[in-house]
């Protein structure tokens, strides 16, 4: 893989140490010009209610690379993946590949598997029979600062 490919830089799996409730606000917030009623706050927002399904089947990992930033995954962010997700076509999924991990689209077409990448600078990979493949779980959210 080319030295800037997106790949997992750390995995942390999901435990709930408690609960953190952060205030949520009633209204949507338009991204044109704000509106001057809406500011009352109407309930608690638990960000692991937000972000994860399935808590046995969740874990965590940092990417580094730029194969992914046409799909919104930057080298740094945080990726919430989800085992128990299917890995259907044309998902961000986490892959091994000939024990390597990767971040990719997955793609299947006419029998055959791809991975993907959302970077013109990179090419989409052909998963053969001859390659060690696992899927290890499909990327549900993306965390990142601004």
């Amino acid at each position: 893989m080319h030295e800037r490919d997106t790949m997992p830089t750390a995995m942390y799996g999901f435990q709930r140490t408690g609960w953190m409730e952060l205030p949520f606000l009633l209204a949507s917030i338009p991204a044109g010009f704000p509106s001057p009623a809406d500011d009352y706050i109407d309930r608690k927002l638990d960000l692991n209610e937000l972000l994860v399904r399935h808590p046995a089947a969740t874990f965590f990992v940092r990417v580094v690379g730029d194969s992914m930033t046409g799909a919104g995954i930057r080298s740094g962010d945080i990726l919430v993946v989800d085992r128990a997700l299917a890995p259907e076509n044309n998902r961000i999924v986490i892959a091994a590949l000939n024990g390597e991990l990767t971040v990719k689209r997955l793609r299947k077409q006419s029998g055959r598997i791809f991975l993907v990448p959302e970077n013109g600078e990179y090419e989409a990979m052909e998963v053969t029979q001859e390659m060690q493949f696992e899927i290890w779980g499909v990327v549900a959210h993306v965390i990142h600062s601004l």
